[in-house]
This record gives structure tokens, sequence and C-alpha cells, in this order.
């Protein structure tokens, strides 16, 4: 008799499928804890793969420290422009560091920004003023053509601000040059009629209008703005590229975290209870199918884990409840699926008809739940910064996750171990009173 294999939609099981998943998710398991070390071919550096060891905690958990900033080598007290064109900066540097907790205050009338920020995973002496001295350095701002050549720089602006356009009441961003500014833009879009011209701060693209027509007159405007928020927010990047100071750190004091220490410690032992008895509960209610389950859910959090310790993604409370609530999915996805084998088993299907329904008919509702998750997510991350962000990116990265692992590895090692005839016992599936047909 010829094995059978099950399969949907070309994704096969073998005998030794279900081997070469658990190895890969061993693998992920040590890489998580130990993390790794990659040399790069031709090149005396190497990639460094960091572990759970490694994640950068948010003050909520680990403490940090707070810095306040002023102006360097300016007279008087910075414009309210300034200074938010100065906190815009930090927000958006801090963002590309990937430093997700963070509270940034400013006080306006003495032209201060305090800033309270994560100790890094690797330090526990931390000097905050070499830690933001990239931070606070003068933001650079350049217009690129498609080329990537710089058409013109912050220094060529003279201001920028958000409004309305009278026609159409939109929102709109205008800018106002320097003649030698004025007298650069005029070529460059006498050229580029039709071409975008990207807007860069440092080296992150902060917008890339398209030229309609020559702009001649040192004054030109930026539409197509979405919402009045984006227009206010993109006018002080721009300024902030052409700010005449650099931001010093005056003064900075450590703080504790604000959930007390210890409280790390109390979440991880919370969270291994928490799996050892619900691995218990599914073993015990769908036998075979259940220990299945409890391989796919340790690979859907490891798999969160490495998503968060390799880029190093800033990792605060919010973040873990991301994490507790996508992993929350992935469990409801395999009890939807192993319960519908059973009914299936119940009913009397034989055991391939049983697996492949089962998975079949409970796609879908696994399928729907994950994607309203995954829109909500994707929502938070386009529009939050800071913690939303850190609450959007780990929600989102545990909904792919409990798709792979909940739907696609979860049947692969299911659909191979059925091929082993001492497994093929429908009682091992669930099923109230032994069959023994397959």
């Amino acid at each position: 008799m010829a094995k059978r294999s099950f399969s949907r939609s070309g994704l096969k099981s073998r005998p030794a499928t279900f081997f070469v998943v658990v190895a890969v998710i061993l693998i992920g398991v040590l890489l998580s804890l130990f993390g790794a070390t990659i040399p790069v071919p031709g090149q005396t550096d190497s990639v460094r793969l960091h572990g759970v060891r490694d994640i950068r905690f948010g003050i909520d958990i680990r403490g940090g420290v707070e810095a306040v900033f002023a102006a360097r080598d300016y007279e008087g007290v910075p414009s309210d422009a300034e200074i938010n064109a100065a906190r815009s900066v930090l927000e958006l540097r801090m963002d590309n560091l990937q430093i997700l907790d963070r509270e940034i205050t400013v006080d306006k009338n003495n032209g201060r920004i305090l800033v309270r920020f994560p100790w890094r995973s690797d330090e526990a002496d931390f000097n905050p003023e070499v830690a933001l001295q990239e931070l606070g350095e003068m933001a650079r701002l350049t217009f690129t053509d498609p080329e990537g050549t710089v058409v013109l720089e912050g220094t060529d602006v003279k201001e920028s601000q958000a409004a309305f356009d009278p026609n159409t009441a939109e929102p709109i961003v205008l800018l106002e040059l320097t003649p030698e500014g004025a007298e650069k833009f005029a070529e460059a879009t006498s050229r580029l009629i039709g071409q975008p011209i990207s807007i860069n701060m440092d080296e992150t693209v902060i917008s890339a209008p398209t030229v309609r027509s020559a702009i001649t007159g040192g004054s030109a405007i930026i539409d197509n703005m979405g919402t009045s928020e984006e227009a206010i927010a993109l006018a002080e990047k721009i300024n902030a590229g052409a700010l005449p100071f650099a931001l010093e750190a005056i003064s900075s004091s450590s703080i504790s975290p604000t959930m007390g220490r210890g409280a790390l410690d109390v979440m991880v032992r919370a969270g291994l209870l928490a799996m050892i008895l619900i691995c218990l509960m599914l073993i015990v209610v769908y036998r075979l199918p259940g220990a299945v389950a409890c391989i796919a859910i340790t690979g859907q959090i490891v798999g969160i884990l490495l998503a968060v310790s390799i880029p190093q993604q800033t990792l605060t409370l919010q973040g873990i409840a991301g994490i507790i609530l996508s992993v929350g999915m992935g469990v409801d996805a395999n009890i939807i699926i192993s319960e519908r084998i059973r009914e299936e088993l119940n009913q009397g299907a034989a055991l391939t008809t049983a697996l492949k329904n089962g998975f079949s008919r409970a796609f879908t509702s696994v399928l729907d739940g994950n994607i309203t998750v995954a829109i909500a997510a994707i929502i938070l991350m386009t529009f939050g910064s800071g913690q939303m962000l850190s609450f959007g990116y780990s929600l989102l990265t545990g909904v792919i996750l409990n798709l792979l692992t909940g739907v696609v590895l979860f049947r692969l090692m299911l659909g191979s171990l059925s091929q082993f005839r001492k497994l093929q016992s429908t009682r091992l599936y669930g099923q109230r009173k032994a069959v023994s047909n397959v």
C-alpha cells in the first residue's frame, strides 16, 4: 500500500518533515538563548545576531537615563519653532535607532528638552552624552534628485510652515527659500518636471513630492499631505534641517524602572508557568495534536523574541502585551484546528480525511481573526510612535508567526506524524472511540 501524504495548496508532509521542523525550532531556541556571530565573507567584520539576553528593555522594565538638552553655542532662548523642530529630529532619530520607549518633554520658556530613554542591553555604566551624541548633532537636510544628487540643502531653506490651500482647504507645506536656494531650486525644478525630489533628514527620506512645473520665485508648495498633522510634522522636520544650533546634554541622571526592580523576573516566571499549564491542557484534551500544538507555540514565541532581539527593538510593557495577545491567538488557532479534527473523527471520518477537513474548515476562521488584528497593528505602526510602535510591532510579528507556526508548521508536523503506523490510532487525535480505518 502506497504511503499517503497529507497536503494542501502544494504543501506536503513526509515522515521526516516533523523532525526537520523540530530541528529548525530547536535552532531558533538556541539562537534566541545564546545569539550568534556570523562572519561576513571577504570582510573582517561579522554580523551579530542578538539573543534574548541582548533585548533592550524599556524604562518601565529596566530603567534608564534622564538627560536635559540645550542649544549649544546659541545666544538667548530658541524660538518655539526651533525647539519643536529639534524635538522632531530627536523623535525621528530615536525611531531610526529603535529606541521606542522614550519620553520627550519640551520646556519652551527656557529652551530645554528633557529626554528619558532606556539603558542599552549591553551597558551597565551609561554616559548619556556619548549615547545621544548622534541625536544631538546638527540635523542635515538635503533635497536630492532621482539620481541622488543634492540640489538643495537645509541652509538654503529660510522657513517652512504648515498651512491650508485657500482653494481646496487641503493641508499643505509652504517653503520659503534664501536667494541662493531660490536659484538652485529654479534650475533643479526646470529639469526635473514630472520627477520626484526627495527630502531627506540625514539618511531618511521624509517626503518625495513630484515637480509639476519650474519654481522660480523662491517659494514652493508641497501638497497631497493627507492630514494637517502630517503637514505640521513635515514642516518641523524641514525647519530642523536649518537649525542654527546643535543639542548638548547639560545634565543627566539615572532613573529606576517604573515597574520596580525584579518585575522582569516575575513576568518570565509567570510566562513559563502559563506555558506549562496551557501545554498540559492541550495534551490532556487533544492528545497528539495538543503536543504538536505546544511545539508550534514554542516556535511562535521563539520567532517573536528573535524578531525583537535581532534588530534591537525596544521591548516595553506594551510590547510584552502585544506578544501575549499574539501568543493567545496562536493558542486559540491551535485549539480551533484540533477541535475541528476531533469533530471530524467523531463523525466517522478516516484520519487522513479528518486532518484534511479539519485544517481546511478551520483555516477561514483563523485567517479572518489574524487579518483583522494585523490591520490594527499596521495602523498603530503607521501612525504611532514610541510605545505604541512597540506594541504594534510585537503584535504584527506575532500574528504573522501565528499563521506560519500555528497553521503551516502545525499542519506539516501533524501530517508527518500521522504517516507512522503506530500513530494512526484515532484515539491519539482526540476521538472518543477508536476506529481502525485510516
